[in-house]
């Protein structure tokens, strides 16, 4: 009888011990089962990840100057510029920053005393020629400086770039910056916040790292002296070319736009034009530049830019290069002619720039 009821027993507890296996599993005993959420921000699909190319500007004249009994009328017009490539979580994957610093000179009669037909470099085609090293409390050239500043500036979101630490003098006295920058890097913040800012994606997927450059075409040509009838006025022509290059080298994006200044000076050499206005570029300006009024397509420069920098993605610099040009220097494409009229050499120039000081 003692048998009977021992092997009952071990019958019970091996029937309970089943039951229980077919209970539900704490969670370490739970098998891994396929996600069924989105791949986070991080993780670029397979077929690669969009990414958006900026280009902003910050103009200045205030440090122009009336002529004196001892001295020329002096108008300058500083642009500073930044190229800039967001990757698909907003952080900058490149990043290039330029200055212009145009000069031209007029005599206490408002004539011309510069050559205006001089080639105008931007402070890093200047290179060591700028001769800011002698001058440098660390022994830096410009060009070197904004280098450390753009490389500082790679992996990190526009909101933690312009929380980079600024001093009252308006240099930055943070640590990783205070040996390799002593500029004042006010405007290359707020040049690079309106890059971010208008940043645009071109619809291009890129599976590989990119290149970022920046190209700028400078002329004065324009500028003229005060006659009898009309005041004399310094004409900087700032074309700006901002452009993303794929590892093929080819354009997955583009914008364009122009910093077109003039500062007026009268038949005595004072310079009339306001020096604090708020100047701004010709995207920037937008339908209040005026040209669809004179236009024959109807378009804005804006538009007929943005459709000039839209035609060049996917292709290489060579390949825009190689655009078919009407006798006049506008565009002969098929796929522009009815949305671009505008004299595009310098738009050209100013991309082979980009392209050639792309990393």
């Amino acid at each position: 009888m003692k048998k009977i009821l021992l092997m009952v027993f071990i019958s019970v507890m091996a029937l309970a011990l089943v039951l229980s296996g077919c209970g539900t599993k704490t969670p370490e005993e739970t098998p891994a089962q396929p996600s069924t959420e989105a791949p986070a921000a991080s993780e670029p699909a397979a077929g690669g990840a969009a990414v958006k190319t900026g280009l902003g500007s910050v103009i200045s004249i205030a440090k122009s100057t009336s002529a004196t009994a001892d001295a020329e009328a002096f108008a300058q017009a500083d642009i500073v510029s930044a190229a800039v490539t967001l990757d698909a979580n907003g952080r900058i994957a490149g990043v290039k920053i330029d200055t212009t610093q145009s000069q031209v000179k007029f005599d206490a009669k408002g004539q011309l005393t510069t050559d205006v037909n001089a080639e105008v470099k931007t402070k890093a085609e200047l290179g060591d020629a700028y001769g800011m090293k002698k001058a440098s409390g660390i022994g830096k050239e410009w060009y070197e400086q904004i280098a450390a500043l753009e490389d500082w500036m790679v992996g990190k979101t526009i909101d933690e770039v312009m929380a980079l630490s600024v001093t009252a003098e308006g240099t930055t006295d943070d640590p990783d910056l205070t040996s390799s920058v002593t500029l004042h890097v006010g405007d290359y913040l707020k040049a690079v916040q309106k890059a971010a800012a208008n940043a645009k994606d071109f619809g291009v997927a890129v599976t590989g790292a990119t290149k970022t450059g920046l190209g700028t075409v400078v002329s004065i040509a324009k500028s003229k002296g005060a006659t009898a009838d009309a005041a004399g006025a310094a004409q900087t022509d700032n074309v700006l070319v901002a452009v993303t290059l794929d590892e093929s080298g080819k354009i997955v994006g583009a914008v364009i736009d122009t910093a077109q200044v003039v500062i007026n000076v009268d038949a005595n050499g004072a310079i009339t034009s306001d020096l604090s206005a708020e100047l701004k570029t010709k995207v920037e300006l937008g339908d209040a530049y005026g040209m669809k009024k004179a236009s024959g397509i109807g378009k804005e420069w804006y538009e007929q830019a943005a459709a000039l920098a839209q035609w060049m993605i996917g292709k290489t610099v060579d390949e825009v290069a190689g655009m078919k040009l009407s006798d006049e220097g506008t565009p002969a494409e098929a796929d522009l002619t009815s949305t671009v009229t505008m004299h595009v050499g310098d738009y050209i120039k100013a991309l082979q720039k980009a392209v050639a000081n792309a990393d």
